[in-house]
């Protein structure tokens, strides 16, 4: 049953429609991500969601009894209310309990007058009874839990005194202790450390609720999701089955498909304009329709869901010395962040910064660059350094220009590394960025748009050192992909604080970690040997730990017989046993495994011939695929057994 329906949902902003024939429903335990290009429009969906836009048209359905969690992308609270206020202020019955106890506490403090006391702790009783009967009390233990996981310690600062990011952490917390039955999240992954992401995914994997999500953090959206909404501007919604992973495999199909159709169009339409061209004699009006037809062919070669990114650039020669930090030291507010890091970075570094929220990655970054001095040590930036910063503010942009413009103020082109040179406006369209939107002021793009137009400013200053600031905040996936292809080929050095750990896969080969009391600590490989350093030096612990509470231990517990001698050493100690030998029942196996393999390779051969047929029927060739899918997955595991058996035969 599903417990959200949308049905033929559209919104138009001026002249142009975003959202056009929205139709798709979400099951009451389905977790799907929302997925599309910058200004595709999936913030203003869930908004329209969540309550906070109408549309222009079409249906929405909610079961009234359902409870309804909605994380905006910038949430907004009353800047007076404190911290555990905000947390409580909902039209949740328990939570409003709390939220009215912690205000009568605080009347309780103002109070002037002893009959005034008298008042508010009779209040206060008759609350405390509604809390004890309800076990809200369990619920104000989860939220201050909530928010010391979240990295929010002061429950009682308020609000207004919190940054954006503080603020979006609070949110996410209140949104998660509702305990919905539908939940809405807008990029819950922004100003969340790689720890915390990682509870997260936990946590939502354990949530029972219906889920609709966007994120640009394509680890969390393959780890949470188990479906796929793709939204395509102007023509409504496509609903894939499976997570990220499953997504990328049905595209690159449609994709294919999309290619060997596009291939019969262009020989029908070869075929129908020699015909048109033999003369006037062949075209008699029986045959009309066949130059229709034709000049239809003709005008029918599709955009294609998806316009490409493609990035290249030339940036200026390094020197052997590029960056030198010298036991730099930097303190805030009496805490140190950096204590007496000393490194050399040389060209064709790529490194990652990782660490909790706070912990000093922007601080250090911006001492490396040069916009931070030390409070000690020193920091030297060789002479062909040419740094370009994409930072989380992005440089201020003048609402009035047109996006060409704003670029031709940074660079009329660019060199490409195989001495040709990119326009201002090919770069932009390498950007998703068409000729109509290149001629429209800046102040009609989304914050997405405008985000991708920060980083293109930066690129077109061909700088030779790119640091890149928490760069996949509020870039959409196509333009992450790209970027990353781009950093393929970089030939500079790249430096990345980043919380998006598939980004720091692909992009990096050394993680420097930003510990506490402003410990750094190197690391040499990408984020996932990071995680597999940080398990070794787990279980190394561990291992220690137990080895001290045996020698800790009486001698009795420890041996059965101390004075017992030395046990002879038997041949299984000197080597492993060889492997047994299969059983009848492992040799039956062995054979049936054998027929299904044959079997599987065949059908395998018959869907990929089917497909292929199928390059004009997408619903059909969608079904395929999926079959094929699970088919190859099958095919995988029995081979897996196969070759395990096979090698002991």
């Amino acid at each position: 049953m599903n417990i959200l329906n949308v049905d033929s949902l559209h919104k138009t902003y001026g002249l142009k429609p975003l959202l056009e024939g929205v139709t798709f429903g979400l099951g009451e335990s389905e977790k799907m991500g929302l997925i599309g290009a910058n200004g595709s429009g999936k913030t203003t969906l869930m908004r329209i969601l969540g309550g906070l836009e109408k549309a222009d048209g079409g249906r929405i359905s909610i079961p009234s009894s359902a409870r309804v969690a909605y994380l905006p992308q910038t949430p907004e609270f009353d800047p007076e209310l404190s911290v555990l206020d905000a947390l409580f202020d909902t039209d949740h019955p328990e939570l409003r309990l709390l939220h009215d106890y912690e205000e009568v506490s605080r009347q309780l403090e103002q109070a002037a007058s002893p009959e005034e006391q008298e008042t508010i702790l009779a209040r206060m009783s008759e609350l405390s009874h509604k809390l004890d009967v309800t076990g809200a009390w369990d619920r104000e233990a989860r939220a201050h839990a909530l928010l010391d996981r979240l990295g929010i310690v002061d429950t009682k600062a308020r609000v207004g005194t919190l940054s954006g990011g503080q603020k979006k952490r609070v949110a996410l917390g209140r949104a998660l202790l509702l305990e919905p039955e539908l939940l809405l999240l807008d990029e819950p992954t922004n100003h969340l450390d790689t720890e915390t992401i990682a509870w997260l995914e936990t946590w939502l994997s354990r949530f029972s609720g219906a889920l609709l999500l966007v994120t640009h953090d394509r680890y969390f959206l393959d780890r949470v999701t188990n479906r796929m909404l793709e939204v395509r501007p102007g023509a409504g919604v496509m609903k894939y089955e499976g997570n990220y992973t499953r997504y990328l495999e049905l595209k690159e199909e449609e994709e294919r498909l999309s290619e060997a159709t596009e291939q019969t169009r262009r020989n029908l339409a070869r075929r129908e304009l020699a015909w048109l061209r033999r003369g006037a004699k062949a075209r008699t009006s029986k045959a009309k329709y066949r130059v229709e037809r034709a000049w239809a062919l003709q005008e029918s070669t599709p955009d294609g869901p998806d316009a490409g990114v493609e990035l290249s650039g030339a940036s200026t020669r390094l020197g052997k010395k590029v960056i030198e930090l010298d036991r730099v030291t930097k303190a805030w507010d009496g805490r140190t962040v950096v204590d007496g890091y000393s490194r050399l970075i040389t060209r064709h570094d790529r490194i990652g910064i990782i660490g909790p929220n706070g912990s000093g990655k922007t601080t250090l970054l911006d001492m490396i660059a040069g916009r931070t001095t030390p409070d000690s040590g020193r920091v030297e930036i060789g002479p062909t350094a040419v740094i370009g910063y994409f930072d989380q503010e992005g440089r201020p942009l003048n609402d009035e220009l047109r996006v060409i413009d704003t670029v031709k103020e940074v660079a009329e082109h660019i060199p490409t590394a195989d001495g040709g040179i990119i326009t201002a406006s090919q770069m932009l369209e390498r950007f998703l960025f068409p000729p109509a939107v290149q001629y429209t002021p800046v102040a009609k793009l989304s914050g997405g748009e405008r985000r991708r137009l920060h980083l293109l400013l930066v690129l077109m200053q061909a700088p030779n050192v790119l640091m890149l600031d928490e760069p996949t905040n509020d870039l959409d996936i196509a333009t992450l992909t790209a970027l990353e292809e781009y950093l393929d080929s970089f030939q500079g050095v790249v430096i990345v604080v980043s919380h998006d750990r598939w980004f720091l896969d692909r992009t990096v080969d050394d993680i420097v970690r930003v510990g506490e009391l402003g410990v750094l600590r190197n690391y040499p490989g990408n984020y996932s040997a990071y995680l597999e350093k940080q398990r070794e030096e787990e279980e190394e612990h561990e291992a220690a730990k137990r080895a001290r509470e045996m020698k800790a231990a009486p001698d009795a517990k420890r041996a059965p017989d101390s004075a017992a001698p030395p046990r002879a050493a038997s041949a299984s100690d000197a080597a492993p046993a060889p492997p047994k030998k299969l059983s009848w029942a492992e040799k039956q196996k062995l054979d049936r495994l054998e027929k299904q393999i044959s079997n599987a390779e065949a059908r395998k051969s018959d869907l990929e011939n089917e497909l292929m047929a199928a390059a004009n029927d997408f619903e059909a060739a969608q079904r395929l695929a999926e079959e094929l899918g699970v088919l190859e997955a099958l095919l995988e595991k029995d081979l897996e057994q196969w070759t395990e058996l096979a090698e002991r035969a």
